[in-house]
């Protein structure tokens, strides 16, 4: 057993294959009574030892449909203990001689409803054993960690973001006991946490707490105005009963209710109804407006997507629906102001006269969620600065006979080298894979360690991208016709499709982003 020192008192972790683990080591007080709807709070200090050998509380959430179909173990096959008070983190350290190492801290995606930092493939092993220091989160999420309460709450719309600024606090504070560096910290995240990465790279209260970032399938362009919070907190209301319930609710019942919202808006084309609100106080400014201006040009970005994101809702969510032309037209028509047919020839037309509907829905959902805005956000912070990188994770899963291609989340394992025998299914086996996971892992270390992950900067001119996977190398450009499907700076800071009139003031349609 090891004991270090925090500013909030000592807890002893345990080595384990030349590593140091510390789990669930309390980053801020628990956010239960009086503190349900409340920024996170200091943590009160302790005296003694605190035992840090068990992973903290999971943040109240309803069972992850992508593990239950896929096999994927968010929790090592446990039933997780499920609580309010879940502001814990874990950290792995290398056991020998560390000092002044770099820091990468990881947060986790699951659509800003689900998720935690005991996932399976979250096990910072692989990175201590090279030198780097891990630390992974947990925040608050759904209506708990995102839901805008309005001015009778100020400053409390974003607690979920605030949540990570505690936990980056803590980092900054307490890691160089870890054997870390706190000027050199590297912040990564899938999706929904990739997404709250877009809106920390502009949050004043997280400036100079890290200086590099790496976005997994999410960019900046995921936010709302109050005006659309506003409509979330009415559904909410509704389904709970009143206003006043949110206070005396179980968060079991408060977790069914945001259910009922998310399906309900979902049902519309509208989208995820719990994310970062541009509140005029804790996020002042539309993240990547504020981006477009340099409000991030100090940091070093690295940021990608999959080839086909969209298969997994695809899996998830159309299965068993009868997906026609027409059907899919639907579909678009709800997320591109009614111009699902021109959309839908204009993919056909750069796809071939093979694609079938369902090809050209994967792919215009892919490009509206995830790769569009993150063309935007490279686009934006080029520039400002050089020192922005761009990659496409090309590698196919086995699973569902080859339907999910490389679709959300699949990367995660990859970039972490955690390929376990339960999880070959999805992300594939054998020496294929784990040297690709080895490359992935690789270049993530260097990105953390010197700034600089291994190929050429990301340039508008040039668009030079790593691809991981089938066509390894760095491509100029990859799938540019598809790119050039979009415009990148739509009024409300989403792209949008060449095909439709701007939507300033609609809700952005965004696929259920962050399932991994």
């Amino acid at each position: 057993m090891t004991v270090v020192d925090t500013n909030m008192g000592r807890v002893e972790g345990f080595e384990r294959n030349g590593v140091l683990q510390f789990r669930g080591i309390r980053y801020a007080n628990p956010p239960v009574g009086d503190l349900r709807w409340q920024p996170p709070q200091p943590c009160q200090p302790w005296t003694g030892v605190r035992p840090a050998i068990s992973f903290g509380p999971v943040a109240p959430q309803g069972p992850s449909p992508v593990s239950s179909i896929f096999g994927i173990a968010d929790f090592g096959g446990k039933h997780p203990d499920i609580s309010e008070d879940c502001l814990s983190l874990n950290v792995y350290a290398p056991a020998r001689g560390a000092e002044h190492s770099p820091v990468m801290v990881w947060i986790h995606g699951g659509s800003f409803i689900g998720g935690s930092n005991r996932n399976v493939w979250y096990n910072g092993t692989s990175f201590a054993q090279k030198g780097v220091v891990v630390v992974t989160i947990n925040y608050r999420l759904g209506a708990f960690g995102f839901l805008d309460l309005g001015d009778e709450e100020p400053g409390a719309s974003n607690r979920g973001l605030l949540d990570q600024v505690a936990a980056l606090e803590w980092v900054h504070k307490n890691i160089a006991a870890f054997g870390g560096d706190p000027a050199n910290v590297t912040i990564f995240g899938n999706s929904a946490g990739a997404m709250c990465i877009g809106s920390l790279l502009t949050l004043p209260a997280a400036s100079g707490l890290f200086q590099r970032a790496i976005l997994q399938s999410g960019a900046a362009a995921t936010f709302q105005s109050r005006h659309q919070a506003a409509d979330v907190t009415a559904s909410m209301t509704a389904a709970l009963g009143s206003r006043d319930y949110l206070r005396i609710a179980t968060w079991e019942q408060v977790v069914r209710a945001q259910g009922e919202v998310f399906i309900e808006m979902a049902g519309r084309g509208d989208g995820l109804p719990f994310m970062p609100v541009v509140d005029d106080a804790v996020l002042p400014h539309a993240p990547i407006e504020a981006i477009s201006k340099g409000a991030a040009a100090q940091v070093r970005l690295l940021m990608g997507t999959n080839s086909d994101e969209a298969t997994l809702f695809l899996a998830l969510a159309l299965s068993g629906a009868d997906l026609s032309k027409e059907f899919v037209i639907h579909r678009l028509d709800q997320t591109s102001g009614g111009a699902g047919r021109e959309l839908y020839d204009a993919y056909r037309s750069v796809l071939g006269a093979s694609a079938e509907p369902k090809d050209v829905w994967v792919a215009v959902e892919t490009d509206r969620g995830f790769r569009a805005p993150a063309i935007q956000l490279a686009a934006a912070q080029a520039r400002q600065t050089r020192d922005v990188w761009m990659y496409l994770f090309t590698h196919e899963s086995p699973a569902l006979d080859g339907m999910l291609k490389s679709c959300h989340g699949l990367e995660i394992p990859f970039a972490w080298n955690t390929l376990t025998s339960d999880s070959d299914g999805f992300t594939g086996r054998g020496p294929g894979a784990q040297g690709l996971a080895d490359e992935m892992h690789s270049a993530w270390v260097a990105f953390a360690a010197s700034g600089d992950p291994g190929w050429d900067r990301y340039e508008e001119g040039r668009r030079a991208t790593r691809v991981f996977g089938r066509g390894t190398g760095t491509v100029d450009d990859p799938i540019g016709a598809r790119r050039a499907l979009w415009r990148y700076e739509a009024p409300g800071g989403t792209p949008e499709p060449t095909v439709t009139k701007s939507r300033k003031g609609r809700r952005r349609a965004t696929p259920h982003a962050g399932s991994s």
